[in-house]
């Protein structure tokens, strides 16, 4: 049986633990250094943005977010299955790292490739995004296909 002030002190848990995942984000993001990553495409790839926290079909979701104008439709050189290598390359070498030195260990990692950036849960028909789901398992990425 809850009382009042039990809901109370719940829903202030809830924005408690939200405003702190949102400082998570926003220190994560200050200390994240904006330059190229080296993919093995060779394309060029920037992070932009990290969602921590997201709840995913197998528990607790990470999406690391990244910036590769080369797998633009038109003119772009780079095709999926390259794309794919960069993917799987990303979630072991950047987003491995980043998840065991902060905070709950996530079941799945999302890794988003963008010819632009898209404001995460819009719809840009001009953009071209490619995603990958990977179960992480000590020093490896594990496809999961969506």
């Amino acid at each position: 049986m809850s009382t009042p002030k039990a809901k109370i002190w719940i829903t202030g848990c809830v924005v408690l633990v939200s405003a702190a995942a949102a400082l998570f984000v926003l220190n994560f993001e200050e200390t994240t250094n904006p330059a190229q990553i080296p993919a093995p495409s060779g394309q060029p790839i920037t992070f932009y943005e990290i969602i921590w926290g997201q709840r995913g079909p197998s528990g607790m979701a990470v999406r690391f977010r990244f910036l590769a104008p080369e797998i633009a439709r038109e003119g772009g050189r780079i095709e999926f299955a390259q794309a794919e290598e960069d993917m799987k390359f990303l979630c072991e070498s950047y987003a491995l790292p980043r998840i065991a030195e902060n905070g709950p260990k996530p079941t799945q990692i999302i890794i988003s490739l963008s010819d632009r950036i898209v404001e995460f849960g819009s719809a840009d028909p001009a953009a071209t995004q490619f995603f990958e789901a990977y179960r992480p398992e000590d020093t490896t990425c594990i496809w999961e296909g969506f």
